[in-house]
């Protein structure tokens, strides 16, 4: 295989670390970018690291230190986006960014609706897949007749995560705001919607581990290149949170649900899509989708279906042979994000040390760390216990 064509990574949290692992690897020439603070936490031994423009309010300048970075290379780099941010902003201007590097996308349709939650969950109708009741709310004064028809508690959510996280203060952020009765629901929505629209979602009770996550990888021409898929074990934030713990299993149910949801959409290039088993009928119920790697990187890897370096090799046309099996029962940690979600369960009576220690046993991938690479995994540990001690 060819490893001589460089690769750019956006983002250095613990997926865009995950993103340069695997491709340093292979000794691949890697470059990895992000804004100061990230940067300045996730910059790792691995990549020629960077701080870059920000992705959203600084949309010009990224473009212009992209085109310039990449006119230094020989040859088109291959462009990876380990965030929402990013991808974003490549589909806005993917005609400008082809001039010097490779990705694959879906269609600008496609990219903007699984960044809108009201649009993702419009596809899912439309497409007759199973998913939670969903509320579109244009105003306060819907508000009333959205109480005569959902169950509480429900959920408030961003419509477009991505925005509403870049205009609310980081302590007050929240991935879903719970809304336990109905005399909180007005109040909730006034205060949250000045940072961005808002819908109301049910809540799909049970526990973190009914909900699973495909990841995958199809070409150009829709044909899939890899495909593994894992169960979550904690998040963090607990209830609604992203991976803190998780499982590479297989389950063919979730798997073909999946998949033919991409088929519909013609989702090409990397695509994570996520459901939850309902215990009230034993439904998998669609939650989410998004168009590039996952957290899990790392895990993609340890099991055998390492969609980063798939997607390198199908991109620079070296035509991978298709990984669509895994290794099962390898568990992915990102260990700070662990502890500090055991710590609120602990809270609640519903974990003890003993079970959270218990649940590290058994063959695991760290998020972060790597004897030849720890600073990432230390700076991180740092930021969150000093971010868990301010809001205490």
């Amino acid at each position: 295989m060819i490893h001589s064509i460089p690769a750019v990574v956006l983002d250095l949290s613990a997926t865009g670390i995950g993103i340069v692992r695997s491709l340093s690897e292979k000794d691949i020439n890697v470059h990895a970018f992000d804004i100061k603070g990230k940067y300045e936490i996730g910059k790792t031994r691995h990549a020629t690291c960077g701080i870059c423009p920000h992705p959203v309010h600084e949309e010009l300048e990224l473009l212009k230190f992209l085109l310039e970075l990449g006119n230094n290379f020989n040859e088109k780099a291959v462009l990876y986006a380990g965030s929402d941010d990013y991808v974003q902003f490549i589909s806005k201007y993917r005609e400008d960014l082809r001039r010097c590097y490779l990705f694959l996308l879906p269609s600008p349709s496609i990219v903007e609706a699984v960044l809108d939650k009201r649009l993702t969950y419009e596809l899912a109708v439309k497409h007759e897949v199973p998913c939670p009741k969903v509320f579109e709310l244009e105003n306060e004064h819907q508000l009333e007749d959205v109480v005569q028809d959902i169950t509480f508690p429900c959920i408030l959510k961003p419509t477009n995560s991505s925005a509403f996280r870049s205009r609310i203060p980081n302590e007050l952020y929240k991935k879903a705001i719970v809304v336990n009765e109905a005399s909180e629901l007005h109040e909730k929505y006034l205060f949250y919607r000045q940072f961005g629209e808002l819908m109301i979602q049910e809540i799909i009770e049970g526990e973190e581990s009914r909900i699973y996550s495909v990841k995958t990888f199809f070409d150009e021409n829709m044909n899939l290149i890899g495909i593994y898929m894992n169960q979550k074990i904690h998040q963090f934030p607990p209830v609604f949170g992203s991976s803190a713990m998780v499982l590479s299993i297989r389950d063919e149910e979730v798997i073909r649900k999946a998949f033919d949801f991409l088929l519909k959409l013609n989702f090409k290039g990397l695509s994570i899509t996520e459901f939850k088993r309902d215990p009230r009928d034993g439904e998998l119920k669609f939650i989410e989708i998004n168009s590039r790697i996952g957290l899990t990187q790392r895990l993609s890897t340890a099991c055998g279906v390492d969609l980063a370096y798939l997607y390198y090799l199908s991109l620079t046309n070296q035509n991978p042979k298709p990984v669509l099996t895994q290794r099962e029962g390898i568990k992915w940690v990102y260990l700070v994000r662990d502890f500090i979600s055991y710590r609120h369960k602990r809270k609640n009576g519903e974990m003890t040390f003993i079970d959270w220690m218990k649940g590290l046993s058994g063959k695991r991938v760290e998020a972060l760390f790597a004897w030849d690479d720890p600073l990432p995994f230390i700076r991180s540990f740092y930021s969150h216990l000093r971010n868990l001690w301010k809001n205490r």
